[in-house]
């Protein structure tokens, strides 16, 4: 027989406890174990104003941001409307039932102002990175490099062509713009100064117009990962304009900034070849750290000509000895920056027997060699060894990471526009990329229990 629902009767007076139903092995209560942000106060209270209307907890917006990136939630009106129901959000924000949530614009707020400012989401991701220290499971012997692409928040199909752009007022008014006219004019600039850009996004033009993306040409930022080799800890991340030149010297201010914040200098470093130039190799040895990162070469000749390969270099003399043993010199000028010349001379040339496989075209064969062939040399002697093989298998771990950036945080295309946007973005996915390993190593203690009446 079919009765009257039961249980619908209102009560006038509930007992609720919010820590009583979020699961113990809930994702949120195991990072709550190892997080602790008691310290945001303090060090935000320079950018808030003693006047005025009582200002959001900075705790709390960092909380929400987290709880966004562990879920994949990144627009910030859903955010907020999310923490409204979410029980376990609820919690993990230190919110009560009553409590309200802050307003979605509260959030572009402070993050354009105060934690920009402050740079706060780096402090944030490098208290974590603390805890992984304290945890064991950062070694600090083995290190890994390598950039992936992630598509900005700019259409492909409005673009300017050329390096040029005469902004507008208006334009000029947008944080974006503003941000890539001021970096113009430091030493460092998000463009190439010796290579102007192909296209410039009106909406965006710090982001680079490349065709290394998921599409054949769109504008992106480069996410750089410095990680540990022991458990895949991210040691730290930056932000670039996708511009190999700049991913390279990436690499340079992430071993700086590790070093001067966590004391932090690896053995060695792995990579792929597009860290293998003379200069990258150099700069890892003048550090003292075995660069295990295979050697950018030039493509070899036909089968049927002499390669690089064929002449020997003399170092005694500094020269190369051709396979007619003749002798090739260098006047000591540097091209490019980055090479010497070494020719043989026309007339030795033009009366070798060997000259169809040498030079049939020229009228004398010519040789470059890299100012740091010197590092090129050792690296390669690294290359034939076994530690080299172990680093290049473990390398692979930061594809993991890029992969669940980018499929499990959903950081497959940037909310934030301009440089600043997209390095808060790689903070908070690093951080939360961090607290996930975290968590597996920390034992998590259990949800406190009521005590019976």
């Amino acid at each position: 027989m079919m009765g009257p629902a039961v249980g619908q009767q209102d009560r006038l007076f509930y007992e609720f406890c919010l820590d009583d139903v979020v699961p113990g092995d809930h994702l949120l209560r195991r990072i709550d174990a190892v997080l602790d942000l008691s310290w945001l106060r303090g060090e935000l209270k320079p950018h808030y104003s003693t006047m005025g209307r009582p200002s959001v907890c900075p705790e709390l917006m960092i909380r929400m941001l987290l709880v966004g990136y562990c879920y994949s939630i990144r627009s910030e009106r859903r955010l907020c409307q999310e923490v409204e129901l979410n029980l376990a959000y609820r919690w993990f924000c230190r919110l009560g039932l009553e409590e309200r949530v802050p307003d979605h614009s509260t959030f572009s707020h402070n993050r354009h102002g105060r934690f920009r400012e402050s740079d706060i989401l780096r402090a944030v991701f490098e208290e974590v990175v603390c805890g992984c220290m304290k945890a064991g499971l950062v070694g600090g012997e083995g290190f890994a490099v390598d950039a992936s692409v992630i598509e900005a928040d700019a259409s492909r199909f409005q673009r300017i062509e050329g390096g040029e752009v005469d902004w507008s007022d208006g334009q000029l008014a947008r944080r974006p713009v503003a941000e890539y006219v001021a970096a113009l004019e430091r030493e460092n600039p998000t463009t190439n100064p010796e290579r102007p850009p192909k296209a410039i996004s009106p909406v965006d033009p710090s982001a680079a117009w490349t065709p290394r993306g998921r599409h054949k040409v769109m504008f992106a930022y480069s996410l750089n990962y410095l990680i540990d080799l022991e458990q895949a800890v991210i040691v730290d991340v930056e932000a670039t304009p996708t511009r190999i030149s700049k991913e390279v010297d990436a690499t340079e201010t992430m071993l700086d900034r590790t070093e001067e914040r966590f004391a932090l200098k690896p053995a060695r470093v792995a990579a792929d070849v597009a860290y293998g130039t003379g200069e990258m190799l150099k700069e890892l040895l003048d550090r003292r750290i075995k660069p295990h990162i295979p050697v950018w070469e030039r493509p070899r000749r036909s089968e049927n000509r002499f390669s690089r390969d064929d002449f020997t270099y003399d170092q005694a003399r500094d020269i190369y000895i051709c396979p007619g043993d003749r002798e090739m010199k260098t006047n000591g000028r540097v091209h490019d920056g980055t090479r010497l010349h070494y020719r043989a001379s026309a007339l030795d040339c033009r009366d070798c027997p060997l000259k169809p496989q040498c030079c049939p075209n020229e009228a004398q064969r010519r040789i470059d060699r890299d100012i740091n062939e010197a590092a090129r040399d050792y690296t390669r002697a690294l290359m034939a060894s076994g530690a080299y093989a172990d680093s290049q298998c473990e390398r692979k771990k930061i594809e993991t990471l890029f992969g669940e950036a980018k499929r499990t945080l959903g950081l497959d295309r940037l909310r934030l526009r301009g440089l600043s946007g997209a390095r808060d973005e790689f903070l908070l996915a690093a951080t939360v990329q961090n607290l996930k390993r975290l968590i597996r190593r920390v034992a998590i203690p259990p949800p406190t229990q009521p005590a019976p009446a």
